[in-house]
């Protein structure tokens, strides 16, 4: 809501309309396209942009830790996905596009016991969007389905992953010289204004001074 308000106050066109939602909840995942099914027709594109990390290794993580990331980086991705499409389908819309932001541990294993798990949910995030772009094709829809990989973004996600060492988070961003979001935000209106016949796989993308 703040940031729907500095938004409008800073003369930026359309408008940013907060909606809460719980990712790993289902039922709110559908009442929230319910709502925007209601409020504004239904949805032509949806970038899937949760995603978070718990420092759970495999050989000693905890089942919760594990289990919430599979809800938010793989079942609300799938869910949202799902439901953005019937959306585009049930108006004929035959050009939307689902972006999936996805990260450079979907594509690399790093030595970090504690992104382990968060990397294979990530694998999945590539799968996934490979298998959607091939069911798209299928249906015989011009809708586009795309990856956006990256390294390190200055974000609150080291700050989630590390929320028992909140100096070990900061120090993550303060290492090197990190993307930020509208970095990301340029690489999403890239993938949006590609001529219709053009669909864009994956774009990996990494700060020049990172390593892994």
């Amino acid at each position: 809501q703040k940031l729907a308000a500095e938004c409008q106050s800073a003369g930026y066109p359309g408008t940013l309309i907060p909606y809460k939602c719980d990712l790993s909840n289902e039922e709110e995942i559908l009442s929230m396209f319910s709502a925007i099914k209601t409020l504004h027709q239904g949805v032509d594109v949806c970038i899937n942009n949760a995603g978070l990390a718990r420092p759970e290794p495999l050989l000693s993580g905890r089942t919760e830790g594990w289990r919430t990331m599979i809800d938010v980086n793989v079942m609300a991705v799938s869910i949202c996905t799902r439901e953005a499409y019937q959306s585009m389908k049930e108006r004929n819309i035959d050009d939307g596009h689902i972006i999936n932001i996805n990260s450079m541990n979907g594509h690399s294993v790093v030595p970090q016991s504690v992104v382990h798990f968060y990397s294979a949910t990530k694998y999945a995030v590539t799968a996934l969007t490979e298998g959607l772009r091939q069911e798209l094709r299928e249906a015989r829809t011009h809708i586009r389905a795309t990856c956006i990989s990256p390294g390190l973004v200055e974000t609150g996600f080291a700050f989630k992953l590390h929320d028992n060492d909140p100096e070990r988070a900061a120090a993550t961003y303060e290492s090197i010289r990190c993307l930020k979001a509208e970095d990301m935000a340029n690489a999403v209106i890239y993938v949006l204004s590609a001529p219709p016949h053009v669909q864009i796989g994956d774009i990996q993308m990494r700060p020049t001074e990172q390593i892994s």
